[in-house]
C-alpha cells in the first residue's frame, strides 16, 4: 500500500437536494466510473459544496470525489448519481462515480484514486474490467487528465497493483521472508489448513535444533 495515506469523509447531501443531483433511486453497482473535474482549483469540499449551491441547476453529480488530501462521498454508494451522461443506461444507474479532483499534488492524487477503486474493487470482489471511464458511456474526453496524457492504462496499472496487495493473503509476507530470505524450501503454499498437534510439535522441535 501507497505511503500517502488519506481521509475519507462521509457527507451525504441532503435528500432533499434538487433531484438533479441526489434522485434517491436505489441502485445495486456493477461497475466504478472514473472522471476528473475539469476545474484546477477545485478541491474535494469545495466540489461537494457545489453540489448543494443554490445556484446550481446542472443535472449532475458523483457519488465520491478525490483530492490529494481528502475523499469525500457525496452520495450513498447504493443509490444513483447522474455522472455518466446516458441517461438510464448504465453508467448511471449501475455504476459508482468517482471524481478526480485537479487541484494540488496530480500524482498524490491519482495514488489517492487508486487506492480507493482497489478497495471498491476488493470490498466487491470485482476485477479492473469493472473500471470505466466516463468516455465509455457516452464518448465524452473524461477523464481528460488521463487520456489527453496518455495515462489511462498506467493508471490502470497502479489499481491492479494496490488490488494484488489487498488480495494477498496475511500469511504471504512470513512466507516470502522464509523462501526468499531465509532459503527455506517449502513444498506447498496451503495457508489456511490445519496443524495438527504432532505437526506442530516437529515443527518447534526442528526450530529448536532437532536433527533427523
Amino acid at each position: 500500500m501507497s505511503d500517502m495515506p488519506y481521509t475519507y469523509i462521509v457527507d451525504h447531501i441532503p435528500t432533499s437536494t434538487a433531484k438533479n443531483r441526489r434522485p434517491g433511486i436505489s441502485m445495486t453497482p456493477e461497475y466504478v466510473t472514473i472522471h476528473s473535474t475539469a476545474n484546477p482549483s477545485s478541491t474535494a469540499r469545495q466540489e461537494r459544496a457545489w453540489l448543494t449551491n443554490s445556484n446550481n441547476i446542472a443535472t449532475a453529480s458523483f457519488h465520491v470525489v478525490v483530492d490529494e488530501k481528502e475523499a469525500v462521498e457525496c452520495i450513498p454508494l447504493n443509490e444513483v448519481a447522474w455522472h455518466a451522461g446516458d441517461g438510464r443506461g448504465p453508467g448511471n444507474t449501475k455504476s459508482i462515480g468517482v471524481e478526480i479532483c485537479e487541484s494540488g499534488d496530480r500524482e498524490k492524487t491519482l495514488q489517492n484514486v487508486a487506492e480507493l477503486v482497489a478497495k471498491l474493487l476488493h470490498e466487491r470482489k470485482w476485477g479492473i474490467d469493472r473500471v470505466k471511464q466516463h468516455y465509455d458511456w457516452s464518448g465524452k474526453n473524461c477523464p481528460r487528465i488521463l487520456r489527453d496524457t496518455g495515462r489511462w492504462p498506467e493508471f490502470l496499472g497502479m489499481i491492479e497493483k494496490e488490488l494484488k496487495e489487498m488480495s494477498e493473503h496475511w500469511a504471504e509476507k512470513y512466507y516470502k521472508f522464509l523462501t526468499e530470505e531465509k532459503g527455506i524450501v517449502i513444498r506447498e503454499k496451503r495457508f489456511d489448513d490445519t496443524v495438527t498437534r504432532g505437526e506442530l510439535f516437529a515443527l518447534m522441535a526442528r526450530m529448536m535444533g532437532y536433527k533427523e
